[in-house]
């Protein structure tokens, strides 16, 4: 079975968001293992402040890549990152499962994510043009990646 690793920084305030979490990783169990890593958000006292950011970010950085199996197949959210639809997602994701069998996701903060993570990961991913929490990220990530294993398993979710 494929293991599934969700690294997110920060964590889910709202119930209506840890539910529908919890919904897609029962739902998500049928065909991967799936381990949830919250990282704390590093403080941050002047929002305007580039160089308290780049820090946060660093230290966040490193906490992330630590908590990332080695031999991973790496994935980080990012607005940079590339656009696909749900079949070739799957196929990315069918493709990372044969080859190590492990996929990691990588959810940064409201800052983002610091190029260190970025650049250890095999996939910068962007999940769409527009802008979203990324508490609801978690919900949406979740929600591509059961749908990329019902493609792949060929049920009839994906419609």
């Amino acid at each position: 079975m494929i293991q599934l690793t969700l690294v997110s920084v920060g964590t889910l305030k709202e119930d209506y968001l840890k539910e529908a979490v919890s919904e897609y990783k029962k739902r998500l169990s049928q065909f991967a293992r799936v381990d949830e890593i919250n990282i704390k958000e590093e403080p941050i006292k002047n929002e305007d402040s580039k160089a308290e950011i780049a820090k946060a970010l660093d230290t966040e950085a490193e906490k992330i890549l630590a908590a990332m199996p080695k031999d991973s197949y790496k994935i980080a959210l990012c607005v940079e990152g590339k656009q696909f639809d749900s079949p070739a997602l799957a196929e990315i994701i069918r493709d990372a499962s044969d080859t190590s069998g492990k996929i990691s996701l990588v959810i940064g903060s409201s800052h983002g994510l610091s190029d260190k993570v970025k650049n250890d990961c095999k996939l910068k991913l962007s999940v769409s043009k527009m802008t979203f929490p990324h508490q609801l990220m978690r919900v949406i990530l979740m929600e591509a990646i059961y749908r990329s294993f019902t493609i792949i398993a060929g049920k009839r979710y994906h419609k």
